[in-house]
C-alpha cells in the first residue's frame, strides 16, 4: 500500500508540474532596437484565456531584478514600481483578460538597454518569457532655437547638429531645403559622403556651403551667402541613417541693410542734396529777382 501511495503521490506530482509547463508564452522574435526618447513594447501574451482571479503579473529586469511592473488583484500596482519607471512602464490593461501581457515602456533612454523577464502564474500554470533591448538609438536631429536675423549681403550659418549612435560617414544623406509657398526649394544636398552642390536650386549655387571639417563631429551646419531679401524664410535640415529620419529646422528673418549699405545711401543722399543746392546758388545768382526765394531754398 505504501508503494501504491507513493506512485500515487509521485504520478500527482508528475501532473501538476506537466500542467505547470503547459503555459506557453509568446514573445518577440529577437532583440528588440528602438529610437531613444521613444516608447517600445516588450511583446507578452498566451494563447489560452487564464482565470482572472488570482492572476499576477510581473516584469522584471534580469540583472538587477528590478521590478519594472506589477499587475495583482485585477489592477496594475504603479506604486510597487522602480522609481525609475513611474510613468513609463504601462500594461496594456484592457487587454489582460484575453492573454495580452505585453509591456510598453515610454522614453527610451541608454539605460533602459537590457535583459527583461516577463513572469505569468495562475493557479496551478506558470509561464515566463524573456525580451531584450538590444539597443536604444540615439538619433537626433537639432537645428537653431532662435530665428536669425541678418542684413541684405551677409553671410548667415543655419544650424543643424546630429547626435546619434549612428556615426556620421554612415549617414545616408542630409538635406537642406527652403519652405516657399508652392513648393521646397533644395538649397544644399549631402549625399554618399560628398556635397552635391550641382542639385540645389539656381537661387542657392555657389552661395551655399556645408563646413566640411565639421561634418565629421556631426555638424551639418549651412553657410548661406550674400544673402538676399528673397531668402528671407524657414529652412529645414532632414536626416537619413540606418532607416531612421529625423529633422530641424531654422528660420531666417528681418532682412535689412547692411551698416554699408545704409553709409552708402546716407552719402549718395547728401550727394543729391549738394548738387540740387549747388545748382539752386548758381541759379540764384544768375536771377537776382529770385533771391529770395533761393535764401529761403537754403535754409
Amino acid at each position: 500500500s505504501d508503494q501504491l501511495y507513493n506512485f500515487f503521490i509521485f504520478y500527482l506530482k508528475h501532473i501538476i508540474s506537466v500542467s505547470v509547463l503547459e503555459l506557453i508564452v509568446h514573445g518577440p522574435s529577437g532583440p528588440l532596437v528602438a529610437p531613444l526618447g521613444s516608447s517600445v513594447v516588450l511583446p507578452c501574451y498566451v494563447d489560452e484565456l487564464l482565470l482572472m482571479e488570482g492572476l499576477e503579473v510581473e516584469w522584471r529586469r534580469t540583472d538587477s531584478e528590478t521590478l519594472v511592473h506589477l499587475y495583482q488583484d485585477g489592477e496594475s500596482r504603479a506604486e510597487s514600481q522602480q522609481q525609475d519607471y513611474h510613468d513609463r512602464a504601462h500594461f496594456f490593461t484592457d487587454q489582460i483578460q484575453h492573454g495580452n501581457f505585453s509591456l510598453r515602456l515610454d522614453n527610451l533612454s541608454a539605460q533602459d538597454k537590457g535583459v527583461y523577464r516577463g513572469m505569468v502564474p495562475s493557479q496551478q500554470d506558470f509561464g515566463e518569457i524573456v525580451v531584450e533591448i538590444k539597443d536604444v538609438e540615439r538619433f537626433l536631429v537639432s537645428g537653431s532655437s532662435r530665428s536669425i536675423s541678418a542684413s541684405v549681403g551677409e553671410d548667415v550659418t543655419l544650424n543643424c547638429s546630429v547626435d546619434s549612435h549612428i556615426t556620421p560617414e554612415h549617414i545616408e544623406e542630409v538635406s537642406w531645403k527652403k519652405t516657399d509657398e508652392d513648393k521646397d526649394s533644395l538649397v544644399l544636398l549631402y549625399q554618399n559622403n560628398q556635397t552635391l552642390s550641382d542639385s540645389s536650386d539656381e537661387r542657392y549655387r555657389d552661395r551655399a556651403e556645408f563646413f566640411t571639417a565639421e561634418i565629421p563631429k556631426g555638424n551639418f551646419s549651412l553657410r548661406l551667402k550674400s544673402v538676399r531679401t528673397e531668402d528671407k524664410g524657414v529652412y529645414t535640415c532632414q536626416v537619413f541613417a540606418g532607416g531612421l529620419s529625423a529633422y530641424a529646422t531654422a528660420e531666417l528673418v528681418q532682412l535689412g541693410f547692411s551698416f554699408s549699405h545704409i553709409m552708402v545711401l546716407i552719402l549718395c543722399i547728401s550727394a543729391s542734396g549738394s548738387a540740387l543746392l549747388l545748382c539752386c546758388l548758381i541759379y540764384c545768382r544768375s536771377h537776382n529777382e529770385v533771391a529770395d526765394v533761393c535764401s529761403f531754398i537754403f535754409c
